[in-house]
């Protein structure tokens, strides 16, 4: 079959260029999997309190006024909610596990939040009152021997000294020594008890409640609600109107965990009314891939309808109007046909059919109604990768969980191999400043909008989510007065400005990388976001909050490719064990040196929780790569000490928790580590062992299932410090080692997806 010649055309000066190196793609060694050894530790005290008899008095007298407040309550469940105000960010490890239900308290929380200051962990536990009763019982033994044992009170020092504890008649107190620690270190991070009743909302809204084991319809008949199938989302999450709310927050106010209001209005664009009658010709569709476009209304009358395959998702007799059209048109048009409209954003990526499921009419919406389509559309449309989103919501995210839109696509792109790229929103007025759902996503790919300077827009919103999590995750241009995006809308072309506008440039990127070149959405996202890095230094929380990770590149080459004093090489795996790694790195050397600045970026889609609230993701993928030292260990680029119990030396490494979000993004699904690159070219030497190493540690909050068999990718860049073009070398070395090197040539997949995508004729 022939084919068209533009769409070899606009890929072919690719491979022309010079001085330039192409991404590797590393093959054939897979990495092994190892276990954790050791324990934990023991238990470990807060070092910045003292463990008080009185304090431990207090904390029985709020167990107690709790215990009698549910026995009160004609709560529509058996148990109680209560709510531990921890002092300080607490590590999974720093969480009770000696009172509640002891080691198996983590299984029994609901929820989980910052304070006002996001200083400290507010989390909540779903209990039985005999365990409350349990917990009185084992607080009253603890603060008996500290009267008797230790004058009533108890220092870290004095914890971290095991002999003071031996004296302790145990069998009389019928407790063990490591229980009696694990309470005393549970007391050093709690603060108080209490009940959380959530702020009354009043518009009709998505409610999520404490999670009690009780099916959720039942629980709103116990309090008078009738709730219609329609309106449930699953067991905790529910569509209410005004009345049901006010009945709600009466009766039961302790049971909301998550409210957000229904009704969202779209985020407005910038549109120019000036139209162009249009005069654009497009050829036919062929082999180009498919992106799926979850937006309002598709004309299918406009040049390039026969590119676009339309479903109208809305009732049939529900009134539309002409303007309905505009967003969702506009959006597939560059999709489509972005680079002939913005010669100046013209990517190289050529064009793409769109499969446009219309979602929404008019300015207001109803975000509950989209969750349901957005599951039902990516079930029955699984051939599609890349899925662009972008409505959004005026409203601001919630600093303390993920919306009910945002938690349905993170937990799509777990389920499924797909990713969404989702518009970061704009602002409807002066006083919305955060971003809107479903831009908080975590596991999306969230774009806000740039100026042709490269500047942030007047209407850019700022993340980030959780107040940790960085989104947007990159930026991309959007239009402005300086130079608006030209699109197509019902009437003729139009000029335009918007996140709305910025996204589905990175959609047509990712779908490149995915359905063109043949890479995993994990190593693609992690393509993207290293481009937009590169080597700058790392940005504030401000400028993260605004631009993500940085601009991404216009030209599809400049993420393939790289300068020639450049290696860039990608991998791919999943982590079965708590240690996944690789030791078969063989960096070129020179006279035993390695005169290379590194850097790498890694991307995963975890499993997430909503109830979980700030401690939203349920699995920590860390990223160590570095040369191997004689020891066995890694010298790793960032001097990252995380997952490390102790040196060989013995030397304890310990870092908060609060440190380790900062500085190593713990917990973040995207891992970005780099050296900074200096005037001081200090190659590194080497160690008996030539080749470099990387290890992915996997740790989850919750059950160790989660971290099974997920996927990460990665993207690493060696920039000779010379200025020296070793390559060659790195493919000979790689070759040497067992690796299979595929050079991401551009023009050979090209031909490969077209070829694969070709129809074969039997002769009868």
């Amino acid at each position: 079959m022939a084919i068209e010649i533009d769409i070899i055309e606009k890929f072919a000066y690719i491979g022309r260029r010079n001085g330039m190196n192409n991404v590797l793609e590393l093959k054939g060694k897979r990495f092994e999997q190892a276990a954790k050894t050791g324990g934990g530790g023991g238990a470990a005290m807060n070092s910045k309190i003292t463990v008080t008899s009185e304090h431990i008095l207090r904390l029985i007298e709020r167990l107690n006024q709790l215990k009698n407040f549910w026995q009160n309550e004609n709560q529509p469940f058996n148990g109680a909610l209560i709510s531990v105000h921890y002092n300080k960010i607490v590590a999974k490890t720093n969480r009770i596990a000696g009172i509640f239900k002891g080691e198996k308290s983590n299984y029994a929380i609901v929820g989980a939040k910052f304070n006002s200051d996001k200083t400290k962990h507010i989390i909540t536990y779903f209990l039985d009152l005999s365990d409350i009763d349990k917990s009185i019982a084992l607080l009253y033994k603890t603060e008996n021997v500290l009267r008797l044992y230790f004058e009533g009170v108890i220092s870290k020092e004095i914890f971290d000294n095991c002999k003071t504890f031996d004296s302790i008649d145990y069998k009389e107190l019928n407790l063990s020594k490591s229980l009696l620690r694990r309470i005393i270190a549970d007391v050093s991070y709690i603060e108080d008890f209490d009940v959380e009743l959530a702020n009354k909302h009043d518009k009709e809204s998505i409610i999520t409640i404490y999670d009690t084991g009780v099916d959720i319809k039942k629980i709103f008949k116990s309090i008078g609600i009738d709730i219609l199938s329609a309106r449930v989302l699953d067991n905790r999450t529910v569509y209410l109107d005004v009345n049901q709310l006010n009945l709600l927050y009466e009766k039961a106010p302790y049971l909301v965990a998550m409210s957000t209001e229904n009704l969202s209005e779209l985020s407005p664009e910038d549109f120019i009314d000036r139209y162009e009658e249009q005069q654009v010709t497009i050829p036919a569709p062929e082999y180009e891939p498919v992106i799926g476009v979850i937006d309002t209304l598709f004309d299918e009358r406009v040049y390039f309808g026969e590119w676009v395959e339309y479903h109208q998702m809305i009732d049939d007799r529900l009134p539309v109007s002409s303007d309905d059209y505009r967003h969702g048109t506009a959006v597939s048009s560059i999709i489509v046909d972005g680079p002939k409209l913005n010669p100046w954003l013209d990517d190289g990526c050529g064009r793409f059919r769109v499969r446009h499921f219309g979602v929404a009419a008019g300015a207001q919406f109803s975000s509950f109604r989209i969750i349901k389509f957005i599951k039902s559309i990516v079930e029955k449309n699984k051939d599609i990768k890349v899925w662009n989103i972008s409505l959004g919501s005026n409203q601001e995210i919630n600093d303390n969980f993920i919306s009910a839109e945002g938690a349905v696509l993170d937990q799509i792109q777990y389920e499924n191999d797909v990713i969404f790229v989702v518009a970061g929103t704009n602002k409807p007025n002066t006083d919305v400043v955060k971003i809107g759902s479903p831009a908080d996503s975590i596991n999306s790919m969230v774009v806000n909008a740039v100026t042709k300077s490269g500047l942030s827009t007047r209407y850019s919103r700022k993340g980030l989510a959780l107040s940790f999590f960085a989104k947007p995750d990159v930026s991309y241009y959007g239009g402005s007065e300086e130079q608006y995006i030209r699109v197509c809308e019902p009437l003729g072309e139009a000029n335009v400005a918007g996140t709305s506008f910025a996204a589905p440039w990175i959609a047509r990127k990712l779908s490149y990388l995915i359905d063109i070149l043949g890479l995993n959405r994990e190593l693609a996202k992690a393509l993207i976001i290293d481009a937009a890095r590169g080597w700058n230094e790392a940005p504030g929380p401000e400028e993260v909050a605004l631009y993500g990770h940085g601009i991404v590149p216009i030209r599809i080459e400049d993420i393939v490719q790289t300068k020639d004093d450049e290696i860039k090489f990608l991998v791919t795996d999943v982590s079965e064990k708590w240690n996944t790694y690789n030791y078969y790195f063989p960096i070129p050397l020179k006279d035993n040196y390695y005169p290379y600045f590194t850097r790498a970026t890694m991307c995963y889609f975890p499993i997430c929780d909503r109830a979980q609230g700030v401690d939203y993701t349920n699995t920590e993928l860390n990223l160590h790569f570095g040369r191997i030292k004689d020891n066995g260990m890694l010298n790793e680029i960032n001097s990252d000490k995380q997952n490390l119990d102790e040196t060989l030396d013995g030397e304890k490494n310990f870092i908060l928790e609060g440190e380790a979000r900062e500085r190593f993004r713990k917990w973040d699904n995207v891992k970005y580590i780099s050296e900074v690159i200096n005037k001081k070219r200090i190659p590194k030497r080497s160690y008996r062992n030539k080749n470099w190493g990387m290890e992915i540690k996997t740790n989850n909050r919750l059950d160790y299932k989660d971290g099974v068999g997920l996927r990460f990718g990665v993207v690493v860049t060696l920039k000779e410090m010379n200025g020296v073009n070793r390559i060659e070398e790195f493919i000979r070395n790689c070759h040497l080692n067992g690796w299979l090197v595929n050079k991401i040539d551009v023009q050979n997949r090209i031909n490969l997806h077209e070829k694969v995508n070709e129809e074969i004729e039997f002769e009868g």
